[in-house]
């Protein structure tokens, strides 16, 4: 087995299976912490020290010491460090993927994860709250539709616009939110989770029956 050049600090949600999946997209061997929420070990001092926000997911680069936390930021750094094909290979093709990458971290994961808090976890039921959430949602899933249109990926190549995105809209039904009528997400999202390193990645760590009902807080189902 090759020695670990990454330690990664997860749980089985969104923002943590992309990490996931891209290290098994770039097959780079890594160590996999499973941070317990049900425990708030994300809360804990150690590993406040190593992300003082308290969220997964974090890297650590076993090469050059480096921590690392907030998806999109290990996203971009793990591309430019092993592969940009999965970025983009120029300037532009960077700046085209990150603008997507920036859609999903400020718009479809944020959104989302309130559709999740209000339509599961909160406890008074709150008809406005659920209603708002899983209009925006649905409305940033037609984005992808518009942007999918003759498109394979989201910027015409597989990138890690894609793996931003697709934990998150693959998990649609937990938000409450549907992608019927919406034929090029559907197809987009059957075509990824087809890939081994997509499969092997959501694995990493495997949700649990109980995985949802441990998250008892709305800020955690958001990491």
């Amino acid at each position: 087995m090759a020695t670990p050049q990454i330690e990664l600090y997860t749980a089985p949600t969104p923002n943590g299976y992309k990490v996931s999946i891209m290290l098994e997209e770039l097959q780079v061997p890594y160590e996999l912490h499973k941070i317990d929420f049900s425990k708030k070990e994300q809360k804990e001092e150690w590993f406040l020290a190593l992300n003082p926000n308290g969220r997964i997911p974090v890297i650590k680069d076993k090469q050059n010491g480096l921590v690392l936390f907030e998806s999109g930021a290990i996203l971009v750094y793990l591309a430019e460090k092993y592969d940009l094909k999965l970025y983009g290979e120029t300037p532009e093709e960077r700046y085209k993927t990150l603008q997507w990458v920036m859609f999903q971290m400020g718009g479809i994961g944020p959104m989302q994860g309130q559709a999740n808090v209000f339509y599961r976890y909160a406890p008074e039921k709150i008809p406005y709250a659920i209603e708002r959430y899983q209009k925006e949602t649905r409305r940033l899933y037609e984005v992808l539709e518009t942007a999918l249109k003759g498109k394979e990926y989201i910027t015409g190549k597989y990138s890690i616009a894609d793996i931003a995105c697709y934990p998150w809209v693959v998990r649609h039904d937990w938000a409450g939110v549907s992608v019927e009528g919406l034929p090029n997400v559907q197809a987009w999202l059957e075509r990824i989770g087809k890939r081994p390193a997509v499969q092997r990645g959501l694995q990493s760590p495997p949700r649990t029956e109980t995985t949802d009902q441990k998250v008892s807080s709305g800020r955690s189902i958001l990491v």
